[in-house]
Order: structure tokens, then sequence, then C-alpha cells
């Protein structure tokens, strides 16, 4: 098992630059570390839910959060990484947009009541399988791999405040200050997290698994970006926020559940019990007043927040499916997974 930082140290270093898995991250890694890597590789010969694009866009994207190790902060703005991104967040939402046709008239109420219908037998559920069949081995492989977005919780959706304007705009800045601890560092969500990790003997320190993590593992985490750093894709933004709201609190209870029947600690049965009672109030947050208050503001913006919430729903299934496929084989999702 690794050794973690002390406390609330988790961000203050970046991490290493990953290792690349082909031709786009490879480019991109190579100009980060100094190389010139010569003209750019187009992606459009590469799958948009494939191990090469997802981690040459997770890093692009990085560079916006909290960069990597001996590389440049200047290079969050290089006009050659940047033309990169924009070709490949092209193919990235132009497979999504395919895959996730929505009729214009498809509502955002609609398109949230159908996250409330789940299977009476829990297939195809990673929190229902975990629940009642993971094993502790299992719920750390899941700890590493969601750690991408959960150490930097909520960053993502902050980006949509400014874009935001009154009823909209106010609720969300009151979801996301409890997502941020409510004031105190050491109840900061991400902070949280990083306890879970370190009850469960994992690394916390800040983008450590994204090299043991799959191309379904990166996507997830890399939609949150390209709708928060698009002002065009607000709606779709606000969207995953509220897939993410409405099923967080009975997926909490039933990781948390199942901690408890591994003997897990209590910092890492603590992060789900506290977004089961966070959640439950912030879906309805959610609801009537970010989406609410933002169709009463942008009502052309219906169309952008269904997206968001089946784009959403489209990803984590994919995720769920490449999980629960290693798990029911007696495998594991992870890359080089004998060292994580």
């Amino acid at each position: 098992m690794s050794h973690s930082p002390p406390r609330q140290q988790s961000r203050l270093r970046p991490p290493p630059v990953p290792e690349p898995r082909g031709a786009l991250s490879a480019a991109v890694t190579a100009r980060l570390r100094g190389s010139d890597p010569g003209s750019m590789p187009s992606p459009a010969g590469s799958s948009p839910y494939g191990d090469d694009l997802q981690l040459a866009l997770y890093v692009l994207y990085e560079l916006h959060y909290q960069g990597f190790e001996g590389v440049s902060e200047d290079l969050e703005w290089d006009s050659r990484l940047l033309a990169l991104r924009g070709a490949i967040e092209d193919r990235f939402l132009s497979a999504l947009r395919t895959d996730v046709p929505i009729d214009a008239t498809d509502t955002a109420r609609q398109a949230l009541d159908e996250l409330q219908v789940e299977p009476v037998d829990g297939s195809g559920s990673v929190s229902h399988f975990l629940r009642d069949h993971g094993s502790l081995d299992q719920l750390r492989a899941y700890a590493a791999l969601r750690s991408l977005y959960h150490l930097k919780e909520a960053d993502p959706h902050a980006w949509v405040l400014p874009r935001l304007h009154g009823r909209a705009k106010a609720a969300m800045v009151a979801v996301e200050f409890d997502e941020f601890g409510a004031g105190r560092a050491d109840e900061i969500h991400a902070q949280l997290f990083a306890d879970l990790m370190a009850d469960l003997g994992l690394d916390t320190r800040y983008g450590h698994y994204v090299d043991a993590a799959p191309p379904e593992a990166l996507a997830t985490v890399n939609l949150m970006s390209l709708f928060g750093l698009h002002r065009a894709l607000r709606g779709a933004l606000v969207g995953h926020f509220a897939a993410v709201e409405v099923t967080s609190s009975p997926a909490s209870r039933r990781l948390a559940e199942a901690l408890r029947r591994v003997g897990a600690g209590p910092a890492a049965v603590r992060f789900y019990t506290e977004h089961v009672e966070a959640d439950a109030v912030h879906e309805q947050v959610v609801r009537h007043d970010v989406v609410g208050g933002l169709l009463a503001a942008e009502p052309h913006l219906e169309t952008d927040i269904v997206f968001g919430i089946r784009a959403t729903t489209h990803l984590e299934e994919s995720l769920a499916a490449r999980l629960l496929g290693a798990w029911h084989e007696g495998g594991t999702v992870l890359r080089g997974a004998a060292d994580w």
C-alpha cells in the first residue's frame, strides 16, 4: 500500500506528466516536456472514447487546474496545444452528440425524472454491485479511479458561476459553498475524499492514478472540463451538475454500506454518508433553483441541459460496463494494476 502525504497537502505539488498512450498524447506530453513534437497529429483517426484521445484531452485540461511537475505555467495558453485541444474537443463532442441524440420536445424535468428510475435488480449499477458483492480491493480500485475527479470535486462546475444570473447563480453558489466545506478547509469534499483514500491505504496525491485509469474513467472527468471551459456549453454543465446531484444520494448510501461491510475505517465511510445527506438537499435546490432559474432566464438552453444530463449518463454507463465486466470475470480494470 502507498504512503499518503500529510492531510491537506495532496494538491500542494502538481503531479508528474503521465505516460503517453498513442500519437496524440505523445505529442502533447512531448510539448509539455520541452521537446518539439513537430506538426501536431490530427485526432480524426482516433477513437473519440479511446485511450490516446482521452488521455491527451485530460492532460490538456489539467493545464487549467493543477498543471504538471516541471511544466511551465505559460503552456496553459500555448497556441499549438489550444489548437490541438479544440480539434480533440470537436471529435469528442461530435461523438457524444451522435451517441446521445436529443429530441426537441425533451424537457429537463423529464430527463431528471429518468435518472430516478433504477433497475429493480440493480443490474448495471456499480454501487449496487459494490454494496452486495464488492471486495475491499474492488472498492480501493473504484476510489483510485474516482480520485481523478473527487480530489478536485466541484472545481469544474465552478466555471459556470460567471455565466449564470439571478436565482440560478445564487443557488449554484449555495451548493458549491457546501461542496467547498462551508468555509472550513478540513470539510472541503475533496479533502474528505483524500481522507477516504488514506483510510483505504491509497496514495492521496493529486492525479496519482491517471496512468492506471482506463479511457472510460478519463472521459467522465473530461466531460466536466469540456462543458466547464466553454460558455456556449453552460447549459450542458448545469445538466451535468444536476445529474450528479440527483443520482449521488442513493448511490452514496450504497457505497457507505459497502465500505462498512468490508470493514473500512470511519473516514472512508464518512465521505459517502456526508453525500447522502448533503446531496438529498442539493438535489431539490438544483432542480428548482439552478435548473429552474436558468430555464426562466434562458429557456433556449433546455436542450443543452438535457444533453448534459444524458451525456453524463452515457459515459457513466460506459464506465460501469467496463468495471462490472472486469469484476464479474475476477479481473481489474486498472492499467498496470500490479503496483497501484
